[in-house]
């Protein structure tokens, strides 16, 4: 029988746990730490990979309990497995684990530094969801994967030509099958296409993304299987770094010295470039607007293009969390009062 559920309200912060427990994860091999409040260490068992008996431990377990273990292949099937046996699941960051290169490895090492981050609260989380819209997530990876493998293709085709290798029987047989490829590719492509214009009819904050000029069917499919949940983030700047449209500064000793790229994510930073671009092409939308107002102020180009992105990526951001349509001219005015302030 399943330990009793907590109210996630009254679970704010690590310490309102009674039992910490970390997973060491693979397919032949599970490490399990387990440390308690009281505890001055973890307790780690080793066994054969068995998902059966992770949850009867985690049932066996009575008081409050969170669950880690690290952001891998298995990491969502752990997370839809586990989920119910637990109060709190955090699927962690192994680029941030820095304490986990130190000293010698082993799987049992692992799942115990695991647990001891996890109960000082010093773990990066990486979300996952399992609500209804993880379907479209995987819709939307599998259709970036047919995008790769047809646009490889087609470079490949292109190769051949450009490299005047078509001549050979080699050369004609390769580029015979590259070409049956890339028909197979522009049908798949097609048929990906028609699905997310059936999704998009389903769900309204994706149909809502399309209002924004520059982002189509794709790109509002992209953003709302990326996003899923615009409240994760508390506020734009958050957004905008988790886009890659920002750049965090360095300060030391009262002084700048240069900034650091943040880890972002490159599909939405792609869709939101993409839309910005497409939006200057035109002349009759408030993003040209905005952009020309920027270069009359005496903005460069560069920054001009990074600045309409941005307000783009703020408008779909506020859209999504409050679940509003497109608002052309408010939108303006407010990224015009953010840029002079």
């Amino acid at each position: 029988m399943l330990g009793r559920k907590v109210p996630q309200q009254r679970l704010k912060s690590n310490i309102d746990y009674e039992h910490y427990i970390a997973i060491d994860w693979s397919m032949r091999i599970m490490a399990i730490a387990h440390m308690s409040q009281r505890s001055k260490g973890p307790k780690i068992q080793e066994r054969p990979s068995n998902i059966t008996e992770v949850k009867e431990y985690l049932s066996s377990l009575r008081g409050p309990k969170i669950l880690a273990f690290e952001e891998t292949t298995t990491a969502q099937w752990l997370y839809l497995e586990l989920t119910d046996f637990v109060d709190r699941i955090i699927i962690c960051d192994p680029f941030r684990n820095r304490l986990l290169l130190e000293g010698p490895k082993t799987d049992k090492i692992d799942a115990a530094k695991l647990c001891l981050l996890l109960r000082a609260g010093l773990l990066k989380e990486v979300f996952h969801s399992a609500d209804r819209l993880y379907e479209l997530r995987t819709l939307v990876g599998a259709y970036e994967d047919l995008v790769q493998a047809g646009v490889r293709k087609m470079n490949q085709w292109n190769a051949l030509e450009r490299g005047h290798f078509t001549t050979s029987s080699n050369a004609i047989f390769i580029l015979d099958h590259i070409k049956k490829s890339v028909k197979v590719y522009r049908a798949s492509k097609k048929e990906y296409e028609k699905k997310f214009e059936e999704i998009l009819k389903k769900h309204s904050l994706a149909k809502y993304q399309t209002e924004i000029p520059g982002i189509g069917t794709i790109g509002a499919a992209k953003v709302v299987a990326t996003v899923v949940d615009a409240h994760r983030f508390p506020y734009t700047g958050k957004f905008w770094n988790y886009c890659g449209l920002v750049e965090n500064q360095k300060y030391s000793g009262g002084r700048r010295y240069g900034h650091r790229r943040p880890r972002f994510n490159r599909r939405l930073k792609s869709v939101y470039k993409t839309a910005a671009i497409t939006c200057l092409t035109g002349r009759n939308n408030p993003m040209r607007q905005y952009y020309e107002y920027l270069i009359a102020k005496g903005t460069a180009e560069h920054n001009a293009r990074n600045a309409v992105a941005r307000y783009i990526a703020k408008v779909s951001y506020g859209m999504l969390k409050n679940g509003q349509h497109y608002k052309p001219q408010h939108g303006r005015i407010e990224a015009s009062e953010q840029q002079k302030t």
